[in-house]
């Protein structure tokens, strides 16, 4: 009696242990899982790094003049172009400064921090018209190179004045929109309640999502 007594308690014990090892082990995979998840996730919206939101087309003409002292400036050599410079210009966020983190528990990513918006190419395309070299200061190759870089410089300075910068500071909801289908991809929720967003851009968030 005592050997079938003892048996039937070794029985459920086992089927208990048996148990609690299972849920253990079950619950351990799907924290493990879930961390998985939020990993992957976080680095697959930083892989899409650089977000072009707004796209520019500038024309602009510019007058190139430099001019060389020779023989203690007793002689001076100009060479001088009219270049004209169609650059196309993209605006837009580098989502490597985005800030958010993983809530596992409620399979949530939190967005703490949105970056501003940037310029992140130049295009220019120089065509160079009235070309005159001195005669002891000619265009060379690496006169060129520069002229690229001025160029690019020269566009960089017209953009705060070309209301580029305040369209794409509009278009931060179509961003975060981005972020939130990226994260829903995975059954994950999206949490903006950190950034300050004002009433109307709320609206407008909420008709967008609509409309996606």
């Amino acid at each position: 009696m005592n050997d079938i007594f003892t048996l039937m308690i070794g029985l459920v014990l086992g089927v208990g242990v048996t148990y609690w090892l299972y849920t253990y082990l079950k619950k351990k995979q799907h924290k493990q899982l879930t961390h998985k998840q939020s990993v992957v996730l976080l680095e697959k919206i930083r892989r899409v790094c650089k977000l072009i939101t707004v796209e520019g087309d500038f024309a602009e003409i510019y007058h190139y003049e430099n001019t060389r002292q020779h023989l203690m400036s007793l002689v001076s050599s100009r060479k001088k172009a009219l270049i004209v410079i169609n650059a196309k210009v993209h605006i837009g966020f580098d989502l490597r400064k985005v800030k958010m983190r993983a809530d596992n528990e409620r399979k949530r990513i939190i967005l703490t921090k949105f970056p501003q918006p940037q310029v992140l190419s130049i295009e220019p395309d120089l065509r160079y018209y009235d070309v005159k070299n001195g005669l002891f200061n000619r265009f060379a190759s690496s006169d060129l190179t520069e002229l690229n870089k001025e160029a690019k410089q020269h566009i960089l300075d017209k953009i705060p004045d070309s209301g580029l910068m305040e369209t794409a500071r509009k278009e931060v909801l179509e961003a975060v929109l981005l972020i939130e289908t990226i994260v829903q991809t995975i059954g994950w929720n999206l949490d903006y309640s950190a950034l300050e967003i004002r009433e109307e851009e709320k609206a407008q968030l909420e008709q967008k999502r609509e409309e996606y």
